[in-house]
């Protein structure tokens, strides 16, 4: 009776981990889809979903403290509990990182683009797609794929170098430029760190499944 307890309880943990993920992915693409129509309204409609990320976290860790309090689990069991624990924290900072690019929209305001936007978009289809493959490795257990999604760290730092020296660039040849085009940096190196959480995850998956933190890719 007491095992089925415990994988109900972890059912719901996974489940409501899952919810959070979702509001923080809608986050992210609303967050550039307010930069790519300089649309101010979503922008500010992506800061007040902050909030709600917000008690997601603190309610799975609640959940977590008193599983492990209550049916004391251990082994492979407690190892999933730990990473959800973890993931909510990762979860949350990326939903900070949207909130940040949100706030970096807002500052741009209306004034016209410095360029047509190609390789921020194209960030953005990378880390999200990335981190909604290290939320499905993480629900089957799976380290193939979170080997495989950790190994293309390297193709959004590229991105974020590539978009750092063009607008270097701008900057150079035209002051005026500088207060957008650090936005914008900014903004790329907010994608990048969602980037990075992505990889944390795929690094908490392996650890869940093997019990090992030697991660190698």
């Amino acid at each position: 009776m007491q095992r089925k307890g415990l994988d109900e309880n972890i059912e719901k943990l996974k489940n409501e981990m899952l919810l959070m993920g979702s509001q923080v992915e809608e986050s992210i693409e609303q967050s550039i889809e307010a930069l790519k129509n300089q649309d101010i309204e979503l922008a500010e409609a992506v800061l007040e979903r902050d909030d709600k990320i917000d008690e997601y976290e603190l309610e799975l860790e609640e959940m977590c403290t008193r599983l492990i309090a209550t049916q004391q689990p251990v082994a492979k069991d407690l190892r999933t509990i730990i990473v959800i624990s973890k993931l909510a924290t990762d979860l949350e900072r990326i939903g900070d990182h949207a909130c940040n690019i949100a706030r970096m929209v807002i500052n741009i305001g209306d004034e016209p683009l410095l360029k047509p936007l190609i390789d921020i978009p194209r960030m953005t289809d990378i880390v999200t797609r990335r981190l909604k493959e290290s939320l499905k490795a993480f629900v089957n257990f799976d380290v193939e794929l979170a080997h495989e999604i950790a190994k293309e760290d390297e193709e959004v730092d590229v991105l974020d170098e590539q978009i750092l020296r063009e607008l270097l660039t701008f900057m150079i040849e035209d002051p005026k430029t500088i207060r957008q085009a650090m936005s914008l940096i900014f903004i790329s190196r907010f994608l990048e760190r969602i980037g990075d959480h992505a990889t944390n995850i795929c690094e908490r998956v392996i650890y869940m499944t093997t019990g090992d933190w030697d991660v190698s890719y």
